[in-house]
């Protein structure tokens, strides 16, 4: 994102806080269905400035955060590890396409919720489930995105590198993978939102720490505030980690720099 879009990618969620503000100054909405802004504000302040002891949630914030990131960027990495390779792999082979497209194209169709019981059997409750929810979340658009950016690559390009002394295993690195990087960051970054996504229904299984188990732990005791920062931190989080991916891959591909 250029500087000079900043104020513009603003303008919808001052639009939308104006309009909260304004939901709660004239009445509305209950404000223990929807707080106002400065309730929520306060909760915030409390929850990550706070010293523990001074609120039900207060001073959590950045354990929960280290335990949350922990398990999203380990779910993540292993879904990068696995779809990147298979999705450029199944793009350029039509053999290794038609073993995996029907079985990987049957488990997509399965809502993660279904997964949920299953992992929580294997699994128990904490870190695995929530890594094994969050790996099977992020997998398929990685997976599909690589696919679809590896078979765009026309062969043309490849046998042109081959003519230039380009051996095969070079070729991918020096022209495969730079033609398809559009694709591939596209997937990376699907998978990163989905990702946080399903950080949340794994912690909402009973861990101790975690900013998906301080909005289920908010939800019992009735505390909107409590669950509404929960919400806006993510939201917040997850888009500064969308920010980090992208300076990653421009930072490690020459090919990725060359992206918008």
């Amino acid at each position: 994102m250029h500087a000079k879009d900043i104020p513009l990618s603003l303008l919808i969620p001052l639009i939308a806080l104006a309009a909260w503000q304004a939901t709660s100054a004239f009445g509305m909405v209950p404000t223990y269905l929807l707080p106002p802004p400065a309730a929520v504000w306060e909760a915030g302040l409390r929850y990550i400035f706070a010293a523990a002891g001074q609120g039900p949630y207060a001073g959590r914030f950045w354990s929960d955060l280290a335990a949350s990131l922990t398990r999203v960027l380990l779910g993540f990495s292993l879904a990068a590890a696995l779809g990147v390779p298979l999705g450029v792999v199944s793009g350029r082979m039509a053999l290794a396409h038609r073993l995996t497209a029907g079985a990987i194209g049957g488990l997509r169709a399965v809502p993660g919720i279904c997964w949920l019981p299953l992992a929580m059997i294997w699994f128990g409750i904490g870190v695995k489930t929530t890594v094994f929810l969050v790996a099977m979340a992020a997998f398929f658009p990685i997976y599909q995105n690589a696919l679809t950016g590896a078979r765009l690559v026309a062969p043309i390009y490849c046998q042109a590198g081959a003519m230039l002394g380009v051996g095969r295993l070079r070729g991918v690195f020096a022209v495969l993978l730079p033609m398809a990087m559009p694709n591939i960051i596209a997937g990376l970054r699907l998978g990163m939102g989905v990702s946080w996504a399903y950080l949340v229904l794994g912690e909402l299984t009973g861990v101790p720490d975690g900013l998906g188990a301080v909005i289920m732990d908010a939800r019992m005791l009735g505390q909107t505030d409590v669950i509404l920062v929960g919400v806006l931190l993510i939201a917040l989080i997850g888009r500064l980690c969308d920010l980090a991916l992208v300076a990653l891959m421009r930072l490690c591909f020459k090919s990725a720099r060359r992206q918008s």
